[in-house]
């Protein structure tokens, strides 16, 4: 079978959807697949094309045999909207266009958001005479709504019906959430129409590793309880509550924050740190992929945070996976699915998104009961282990690709 998929993200770049098609990918093709990725030059999240890529029409490129064709689109940096919209929009045309080098294709998927990638899926899909698959990792335009990216109302109405038409047109609809499965229905898709397939943890790149290790060592961390954030800095993940929660524990020297990663918020996220004077707060930009296993190893509790909103509720963080892999303690400032998974796996502290307050108490905590910590990471190692291996949930999507597909 010949699956092309679509997504705006790919590696090198390191975000989560990047990283699930890539480590989805590689599995497909391990089972004898064929698997062509359009995708762009990665430039995400400063809008500028990485070292050893050109912003080219289209090239071909080939990572651990999945066939990746890069095409053209209007480069620009994760923040702002209009500029961001023409970038996904270069890049529904370009992918529209360039499918034509694919060849024939089994199955198209498409993976939302951004948008309009999702959206390519059925133009591409059709030129294909191919079903189409279209995946769900979050909900747009309420995401971008929910953090007032997008006012107008009549623009709002405009992106809601191009997203229930997308709904409606898909062969197939996998949903990364229980809440999402039930908002979809709710737009008037048939149940039997959607698969809910869950992000995880690759087991195999994220394991158990030594905390005092060189990580440690270079930012001068030896000895120290470090909370880590690792991910993305946008609108959507309230991180001043951990400029909050540093402050209340500035006379802990014992205690160190650390923020890695890069996004909409971060310039003024590293301004504000300087304005406050937290010398117990460390920010490194994003780094590569390779290295996260040995940032999360060298932290004693990771934070997954979002704002205080009703959509946020129907979210669920890759980040979770990848803290139990690792067998570390989470801190969970998100409500609802991401919340349920926490507390059934026991593996983590929940607290109220946006408290500062609790987040400062939970730290605290996780540094005073040691065997806590060590009891949370323990057991959220073996929850992830059961329920969210990567690789058992490639194969259950590969088996769902394979029926609508028409191949077995």
């Amino acid at each position: 079978m010949h699956i092309l998929f679509l997504t705006h993200y790919f590696p090198p770049e390191v975000n989560a959807p990047a990283s699930r098609t890539y480590e989805n990918a590689k599995r497909w093709i391990r089972e004898g697949h064929e698997v062509t990725v359009i995708t762009c030059n990665p430039s995400h999240p400063a809008g500028v094309v990485y070292p050893g890529y050109r912003n080219k029409l289209w090239q071909w490129h080939k990572l651990d045999g999945i066939r990746i064709l890069r095409v053209k689109t209007f480069l620009s940096p994760n923040k702002g909207f209009a500029k961001r919209i023409l970038n996904h929009l270069s890049y529904l045309v370009s992918a529209t266009v360039f499918c034509l080098f694919a060849g024939k294709a089994d199955v198209v998927v498409s993976t939302s958001p951004q948008f309009f990638c999702g959206l390519a899926g059925y133009t591409v899909s059709r030129i294909k005479r191919a079903p189409w698959v279209l995946e769900i990792r979050d909900l747009w335009p309420e995401s971008i709504i929910a953090v007032g990216a997008v006012k107008g109302r009549r623009l709002i109405n405009i992106l809601e019906g191009l997203e229930t038409w997308m709904y409606r047109k898909a062969d197939r609809i996998v949903a990364l959430t229980n809440a999402f499965k039930r908002h979809i229905i709710g737009r008037g898709v048939p149940a039997g129409h959607i698969s809910v397939i869950t992000n995880g943890a690759d087991l195999d790149q994220f394991r158990v590793l030594p905390k005092e290790n060189g990580f440690r060592q270079e930012q001068g961390l030896t000895g120290k309880f470090v909370v880590s954030y690792v991910g993305t800095h946008g609108m959507a993940h309230g991180l001043d509550t951990i400029f909050a929660a540093a402050e209340k524990l500035r006379e802990r020297h014992d205690i160190v924050f650390l923020l890695v990663g890069d996004g909409a918020e971060r310039e003024r996220l590293v301004q504000e740190k300087a304005n406050r004077g937290l010398s117990n707060v460390i920010m490194l930009p994003q780094q590569k992929k390779e290295r996260m296993p040995e940032i999360l190893a060298a932290s004693d509790a990771c934070m997954v945070l979002l704002k205080k909103t009703d959509l946020f509720k129907t979210v669920i963080p890759s980040k979770i996976f990848e803290a139990m892999a690792m067998e570390r303690p989470i801190i969970l400032g998100v409500d609802g699915e991401s919340r349920d998974i926490v507390e059934e796996g026991q593996c983590g502290l929940c607290i109220e998104p946006e408290n500062p307050h609790a987040l400062a108490e939970a730290v605290v905590r996780l540094k005073e009961e040691k065997n806590l910590a060590v009891e949370l990471g323990t057991k959220g190692k073996s929850f992830v282990a059961a329920r969210y291996s990567r690789e058992s949930l490639a194969m259950e999507y590969l088996k769902l690709l394979a029926t609508t597909g028409g191949s077995t």
